[in-house]
């Protein structure tokens, strides 16, 4: 009977949708053999366990206890419930799982002794993985930098934490890579390190942790580091491990698409510059071992710049990009600013697309098949791998998500689309696998499944959105035409 009423509602959603009129014209086995469906959490986001077997602040902890407001502390309790999570991605059928190691877990100083606790935890959970046939993709850097480190010398804003983040990928890659064959390293270094200037996001990063110096300086120089920091922990895995592990190592880049906000001449062209200025001072720099000459030109001695070695080192430093996308952005010329920032530099303002706000998005499938468009046509046809795509709803809504169905299944469709037209795409994870503590508005949540944060079980439960994806993954809604005869609506 549930899946019953799950079909019928699914079909009734986009019965009135006016949307997606072509539903159901697809199916998983329209992917290539070896393309790889997924969904995604981030450490801080799902483990909690905060102050348990040694762990340490980040500072995500520091940031989230000053706010006064909601915390991680216990977020979903993965780190007690992970065998249970398990086994629910294996019930829906996933083939990977997207998670992050908590680097002040694993090393609580952020440098020196690992801490035996923090490393048994991954390694049970990997090996939980693996034992059920789900392949991990692990991100080493989900924006929970060790607190230590931003006390001791700023974090990102300093060139010493390259040595310490090579050292800490060094254990991973040791400890983990005969389990873990696809390694990310940072997580969206673009917005990380412009995500608070004039964006309208708030995030545990350079911009609204601690600035040391000059700011239209240190945005730079927080993703020159980031870059660096990529790059040597790259070299390092191709030096010491690939040939034993045989594994990938890639970074990932937030990406809006972006599209000029009326046809006047100035605004196309400030829609070129913020695609440089924001898409192009990640992927350039990997592709071409530089930044883009517009980013050059505009930023000049404030941006820090490439000696040879380190060109060298940087260029061709990704197996895989990992892209992050959820909407799309208008793109208009700024005609004045009395700032010095990202911002102000690329002299464009970002204007959210028809309806979108930071937490809810309108379904705009075709800005995924422009940035992947675009990545192909610029920088070479890279392998890519959609890490996180997915939408929101108000938590205390019913588990009846359709619009999240909705969602989902246009922008797969335009991976799909973008596939067939030469984007050398390999995979999808949706995020999130289920509801995790969300740091923009903690009301809106990503989860295909429901976790109930009053309930000291912390009980999860699956939303309509699982129970489709679900059916997706295992091939039993590919066309509209079988849906709707199937005999699930004429037994209602």
């Amino acid at each position: 009977m549930e899946h019953i009423l799950f079909l019928f509602t699914i079909f009734l959603s986009f019965a009135f949708s006016t949307r997606c009129n072509d539903v159901y014209t697809y199916s998983k086995k329209d992917f290539p053999e070896g393309f790889v469906f997924g969904s995604a959490v981030s450490a801080y986001q799902w483990e909690g366990a905060a102050d348990e077997d040694e762990r340490k602040p980040s500072i995500w902890d520091t940031i989230f206890h000053s706010r006064k407001g909601p915390t991680g502390d216990v977020a979903c309790d993965g780190y007690h419930k992970y065998k249970e999570d398990v086994r629910l991605m294996y019930d829906m059928g996933l083939d990977a799982f997207r998670l992050s190691i908590s680097w002040s877990r694993l090393i609580p100083s952020g440098r020196g002794p690992v801490n035996p606790k923090g490393l048994r935890f991954y390694k049970n959970l990997l090996d939980e993985l693996k034992s059920h046939g789900i392949e991990p993709h692990v991100t080493l850097y989900h924006d929970d930098l060790p607190q230590t480190l931003e006390d001791e010398y700023g974090g990102w804003f300093d060139r010493k934490i390259i040595d310490d983040f090579t050292a800490f990928a060094d254990v991973c890659f040791r400890e983990f890579g005969n389990t873990v064959k696809f390694w990310s390293t940072i997580n969206e270094p673009n917005m990380l390190a412009f995500g608070g200037s004039g964006l309208g996001i708030k995030l545990p990063t350079p911009q609204t942790n601690s600035y040391r110096g000059n700011s239209s300086t240190n945005q730079y120089i927080a993703l020159h580091n980031m870059l660096l920091t990529h790059a040597s922990t790259a070299s390092l895995y191709k030096k010491k491990y690939k040939d034993k592990q045989n594994g990938s190592v890639g970074i990932t880049c937030f990406t809006y698409w972006m599209v000029p906000f009326t046809s006047s001449k100035e605004d196309e062209m400030a829609t070129q510059r913020a695609k440089d200025f924001f898409l192009g001072s990640v992927l350039h720099p990997l592709v071409f071992g530089d930044y883009p000459g517009s980013v050059k030109r505009i930023v000049g001695k404030r941006l820090p710049s490439f000696s040879k070695e380190e060109s060298d080192l940087v260029k061709n430093s990704s197996d895989f990009i990992g892209v992050i996308h959820y909407t799309i952005m208008y793109i208009a010329h700024l005609t004045s600013s009395t700032d010095q920032d990202f911002v102000s530099d690329m002299n464009a303002s970002l204007i959210p697309f028809g309806n979108s706000t930071l937490v809810k998005y309108d379904v705009l499938p075709w800005g995924l098949e422009g940035v992947l468009a675009y990545i192909k046509e610029n920088y070479g046809n890279p392998p890519v791998y959609i890490l996180e795509n997915g939408q929101s709803s108000n938590h205390s809504s019913s588990l009846n998500d359709v619009g999240r169905v909705e969602y989902l299944h246009a922008y797969i469709g335009a991976v799909l689309n973008s596939v067939r037209n030469g984007s050398d795409t390999r995979g999808y994870f949706q995020w999130s696998f289920m509801d995790l503590f969300e740091f923009l508005d903690p009301n809106y949540t990503y989860g295909l499944y429901y976790v109930n944060f009053s309930d000291p079980e912390l009980k999860r439960s699956p939303k309509t959105s699982a129970l489709w994806y679900s059916a997706f993954l295992n091939g039993t809604t590919s066309s509209s035409h079988e849906l709707k005869n199937s005999g699930s609506f004429s037994a209602l």
